[in-house]
C-alpha cells in the first residue's frame, strides 16, 4: 500500500497521536542537524532525489521511521513498510517484484522502510542485494542496534549509514507544544490547561523518545475529564501516572542536580557503598545522562582513590566504556559495580595533591630549566650544545635503576600514605633512595 493514499479524517484520527503528528517536511525533524543540517550530505541526497539505501540507527522515538516517512514523501516515492520480526523472505520477494513492475514500467520509485532490520539474518539481507545493486529499489533500514555489529559488510557497502541522536528535553517540549496546538493532527481541538511542570517532566523524563512523550500526553488527555469550563487540567499528577513514574526533585540546571551530584561524590568518597548507590539510582531514575556519572565516577577512582587501589580507575573507566556502548537500562548494571568498586576501595588523594602542588609551583615559581643530561638527543648539533651527555639508562644498571638528577631543584610532590598498594609504593621509594633495589 502506498503510505500517501487519500485517507478520511475519521480515519486519519484513529492513528497514535505520535503517528498523526509525524513530519511531513525534514525542517521538522528536531535534533538531527549533525545529518539533516543544511548542507549535510544526506539532507542534500534527499532534496535531490538522489538517496541511494540508507541505514538509520538510534535509540527509540529518535525519528527513524519519521525520517523514511518524510523522505517517501519529499521523493513522492512508493513506500512499503515492514517489520522485520514479523516478515519473511517470502515477503520480501513480493515487494521486490511489485519494485520491479513499477520500474519496469516507468512509474515512481519504491522505498522499503525494514524496521528493526537488525532482526534479518544474513540470507534474507542477501536477498535485497541484486535489487539494491540495480537501484530498482531504496532500502530505509532501521535498528537500535550499531547496524556494524548486526549486518552484513556487503548490505553496508551500498547503503548510507547514518546515527539518530537522542532527543534534547529541549526538543521534546517543542514535539509536546506542537502537539497540543495542532488542530488537524494534534490535540488543538481539545480545549487543554497543560501545566509548564507536566510537560518538562515530560521532556526529561522520556529519555529522547518523541513516542513514548506524545503516548503520554495523549494519555493523559483523553482519559482525563474535563472541569465545570470545558477545560483538561493535564497537570504534574496526570503527567506521572501517564508515564507511569513519578517526578523526582531533580533539575538539571538547579539545586536538585548539583545536590544529588554532590551527595553521590561524598559519599564515594566516604567509603559508603549504599548511600552511593542510592543517589545513583535517583540520578538514573530522574533521567542522568549514565555518562556523567560514568565520568564522575572515574575523576573520583583518580582523585580519591589513586594508587591506594589502581584497580579503581580501571573498573571506572570500563564501566563508562560499556555504558557508552550498551545504553540504558543495562549501563546501571555496569555503573553500580563500578561505584560499589570504588566505595569499598581503600582512599587516598595523594596522587591529586602531588599534581595540585606542581601545578602550585609553576604557576608561582620560577619554572626550572631541563638538565642537559635529559634534553632530546634527536637532532645533529644537540651533543655539540652538550644535551644528552652524562644521561645514564636506567635498564643498564642492577635493578634497572641508578640515581641521577631528573630536576635541578629536587622538590618532592608526591607522598604516598600507609593505605593500600600505596604501601608497596612507597617501601620501593623509601628503597631506592637509600640506594636503589637489591
Amino acid at each position: 500500500m502506498d503510505l500517501f493514499e487519500e485517507k478520511s479524517q475519521d480515519n486519519i484520527k484513529n492513528f497514535p497521536l505520535a503517528v498523526r503528528m509525524r513530519p511531513a517536511v525534514l525542517d521538522e525533524l528536531l535534533g538531527q542537524d549533525h545529518i539533516l543540517g543544511k548542507g549535510k550530505l544526506l539532507r542534500r541526497a534527499i532534496e535531490a532525489d538522489r538517496l541511494s539505501s540508507l541505514i538509520l540507527f538510534g535509540p527509540p522515538g529518535s525519528g527513524k521511521t519519521s525520517l523514511a516517512w518524510c523522505i517517501a514523501k519529499i521523493t513522492q516515492a512508493s513506500y512499503v513498510a515492514i517489520n522485520a520480526t514479523t516478515s519473511n523472505v517470502e515477503e520480501l520477494r513480493k515487494v521486490i517484484a511489485a519494485a520491479k513492475i513499477r520500474s519496469r514500467e516507468g512509474q515512481k520509485k519504491t522505498i522499503v522502510f525494514i524496521d528493526e532490520i537488525h532482526r534479518f539474518n544474513k540470507a534474507q539481507q542477501d536477498v535485497l542485494l541484486p535489487d539494491l545493486e540495480e537501484g530498482r529499489l531504496i532500502l530505509i533500514g532501521a535498528t537500535v542496534h550499531n547496524p556494524y555489529f548486526s549486518l552484513t559488510s556487503a548490505l553496508l557497502s551500498r547503503s548510507i549509514v547514518c546515527e539518530l541522536k537522542a532527543l534534547e528535553p529541549s526538543d521534546l517540549l517543542e514535539i509536546i507544544n506542537n502537539a497540543l496546538k495542532d488542530k488537524e493532527r494534534g490535540l488543538g481541538n481539545i480545549k487543554v490547561k497543560a501545566d509548564k511542570k507536566a510537560l518538562n517532566f515530560l521532556a526529561k523524563i522520556c529519555e529522547g523518545d518523541a513516542r513514548r512523550a506524545l503516548a503520554a500526553l495523549e494519555l493523559g488527555v483523553l482519559t482525563t475529564a474535563a472541569d465545570e469550563d470545558g477545560h483538561i487540567n493535564f497537570n504534574l499528577e496526570i503527567a506521572q501516572e501517564s508515564i507511569q513514574k513519578k517526578a523526582v526533585v531533580y533539575d538539571r540546571d538547579e539545586d536538585g542536580h548539583y545536590d544529588t551530584a554532590s551527595a553521590f561524590i561524598k559519599s564515594m568518597r566516604g567509603s559508603d557503598p549504599d548511600a552511593s548507590i542510592y543517589w545513583m539510582a535517583k540520578m538514573l531514575y530522574a533521567g542522568e545522562d549514565p555518562r556523567f556519572i560514568a565520568r564522575r565516577i572515574c575523576i573520583l577512582a583518580a582523585e580519591d582513590v589513586g594508587n591506594a587501589d589502581p584497580m579503581a580507575l580501571v573498573l571506572a573507566n570500563a564501566a563508562l566504556q560499556i555504558s557508552e556502548f550498551v545504553g540504558m537500562p543495562e549501563a546501571r548494571i555496569p555503573l553500580a559495580q563500578a561505584v560499589i568498586y570504588v566505595s569499598c576501595a581503600p582512599k587516598s588523594n595523594a596522587s591529586y595533591l602531588s599534581i595540585e602542588k606542581a601545578t602550585y609551583d609553576i604557576k608561582r615559581n620560577k619554572v626550572q630549566e631541563v638538565p642537559d643530561h635529559l634534553k632530546d638527543t634527536n637532532y645533529s648539533a644537540a651533543e655539540k650544545l652538550g644535551h644528552g651527555v652524562g644521561y645514564k639508562y636506567a635498564h643498564d644498571y642492577p635493578g634497572h635503576f641508578v640515581k641521577q638528577k631528573y630536576m635541578r631543584s629536587k622538590v618532592r610532590y608526591y607522598e604516598p600514605t600507609d593505605i593500600g598498594y600505596e604501601v608497596k609504593i612507597k617501601e620501593r621509594l623509601d628503597k631506592l633512595a637509600r640506594g636503589g633495589l637489591k
